[in-house]
């Protein structure tokens, strides 16, 4: 892999946002309710609460609900991925961790949208450590750098973030296996055309065949749109690649001029400011909006966390938003609510651990996965460490559950469907997300889905983007209800007796690992 500085080129400047963002086509109709006027006044109330602060927060869509589409599995997400690709007619931008390095079906996919559509382009952001780990070997650059040769720069923009965090001594002295833990472009954002997919899947084939994790799929021009700018300004923020016919290498990473930041690794600091000015602008909340107690129907929240691109304040709205929802249910208002939490990596970030044990509902659910279920689960080195090392959180999250008088309330379950590794059949578990139930209600009215695991790590080192979403129509409330019940068919309530048992028992060598990491600045 080369660095080096690239000739100036066209900046792409992000465009300012108009105050009303709505995705409607034609006139709007509401269900009518058969709900007393205290109740359905009640639930007004308790969501108008919500987006009265969300509003203060972060920009606001307005989106038909019917325009909003929950994918299942990880083969449906893969088909609906292609296909969408297949027929691209102006633009696909994709912004991901990595794609896979053998997704060469993927990639021709790409190129035949290329080959068909002479008006598409084409905008590929992912993370610059994961995305060359395996250099000289084949790796994602290497997979990608051939569509710029063929289609050119103009239709072709291949763009890698490297996270201003790991520089000098320490770049040099942590292997490749764990330099993902001082920071990574964690987005997973996949546009093409007038829809957008947010998820927390990666490009590869375990995430298109057996690596289960949500997809929600937005028919929404102007929310596609939105996505894009965000997409756009990291890109500006990011080493270019580009193809070259070198013996070893096919690829080297340079730093436009067009960059109006310098090098993050060689200026830190001044490359966060300049990152400041260019996406505060993007998620700050939207101008002169219409109070959504005036307007019953479902609106779309951006919310990001960016913290290692701010300076000298963290304007992240990620977990402000977050914490604003949980925070709610700690009210008297809300002691018949329910939530679900999930995350395949469970890490929960302090802050947040602890508004869901003060919250008030009748039933909290937390699923994450079984050792067996985790995508480290066997694997070798340090990386190997990581299932015990969550198993060790997940056990301390449960004595937390009990300290609290919170266990008739509080139920932590474990997702695993076979043995990564051994079971010919097995699938791991990489979902993330939070559902929120109004008293009273069967279903949920909010959801929050992207990129984000909720850790210490998401709120201070990696890039990522979520949507929140709330909404007062019945059928997407369905539709969310029967997602929370999907994600829990493969998991299985555990206790703190179970962590007494041998299989469960931590090294000591894991905590000393944990220990080390975090001394040495990363995060889980």
């Amino acid at each position: 892999m080369i660095i080096t500085k690239l000739r100036p080129s066209l900046a792409r400047t992000p465009v300012a946002l108009y105050s009303r963002n709505v995705c409607f086509k034609g006139a709007r109709h509401f269900m009518a309710t058969s709900l007393p006027t205290s109740i359905a006044a009640s639930k007004a109330s308790a969501l108008s609460s919500l987006t009265s602060e969300l509003d203060k927060l972060a920009p606001r869509f307005e989106v038909e609900p019917n325009k909003i589409h929950i994918i299942r599995s990880p083969s449906d997400f893969y088909s609906t991925l292609k296909e969408r690709i297949q027929n691209a007619k102006k633009r696909i931008f994709l912004s991901t961790l990595y794609i896979g390095k053998t997704e060469h079906e993927l990639i021709e996919t790409i190129r035949q949208s290329l080959l068909n559509h002479p008006e598409l382009k084409v905008s590929i952001l992912s993370d610059a450590l994961r995305g060359t780990r395996e250099t000289p070997n084949p790796s994602c650059a290497s997979l990608l750098a051939p569509l710029i040769e063929e289609f050119g720069e103009d239709r072709v923009e291949i763009r890698m973030y490297h996270t201003p965090n790991l520089k000098g001594f320490k770049k040099t002295v942590v292997p490749k296996r764990l330099n993902e833990g001082w920071g990574l472009q964690h987005m997973k954002l996949y546009g093409i055309d007038d829809e957008i997919i947010i998820s927390g899947a990666n490009l590869s084939n375990d995430y298109f065949t057996n690596r289960q994790d949500r997809y929600h799929m937005f028919s929404c021009g102007e929310l596609t749109n939105y996505y894009e700018k965000i997409h756009n300004a990291i890109c500006t923020l990011s080493y270019k690649v580009i193809p070259v016919n070198g013996r070893e290498t096919t690829y080297k990473l340079v730093w436009p001029q067009s960059n109006q930041s310098p090098v993050p690794i060689e200026n830190p600091q001044v490359f966060k400011k300049v990152a400041t000015s260019i996406i505060n602008p993007l998620i700050s909340p939207s101008a002169n909006l219409m109070p959504t107690s005036l307007t019953p129907g479902t609106f779309v929240y951006p919310v990001a966390q960016f913290t290692p691109l701010f300076h000298p304040n963290d304007n992240s709205t990620e977990h402000p938003a977050l914490s604003a929802l949980l925070g709610l249910l700690s009210k008297d208002e809300y002691a018949t609510s329910q939530w679900m939490f999930t995350a395949g990596y469970f890490n929960i970030h302090s802050q947040l651990k602890k508004l869901l044990l003060e919250s008030k509902s009748v039933k909290g659910t937390v699923v994450t996965a079984a050792p067996e279920a985790n995508g480290f689960f066997g694997s070798k080195g340090v990386s190997g460490m990581l299932p015990s090392a969550y198993t060790l959180l997940a056990k301390r999250f449960l004595e937390d559950v009990n300290k609290t008088g919170k266990a008739g309330t509080i139920e932590l379950k474990e997702w695993k469907r076979g043995i990564n590794g051994q079971d010919k059949d097995a699938w791991t578990y990489h979902a993330k997300g939070v559902w929120v139930t109004l008293p009273n209600e069967k279903n949920p009215s909010i959801t929050l889905v992207g990129s984000s695991n909720y850790t210490k790590r998401s709120y201070s080192l990696d890039l990522e983007i979520n949507a929140l979403v709330v909404t007062t129509d019945e059928n997407l409330k369905t539709k969310l209800g029967q997602e929370t019940r999907w994600l829990q068919e493969h998991a299985a309530a555990v206790k703190i007796q179970d962590f007494q048992r041998t299989d469960r028992r931590v090294s000591l060598k894991v905590r000393l690992s944990m220990w080390l990491v975090k001394v040495l600045g990363g995060q889980l």
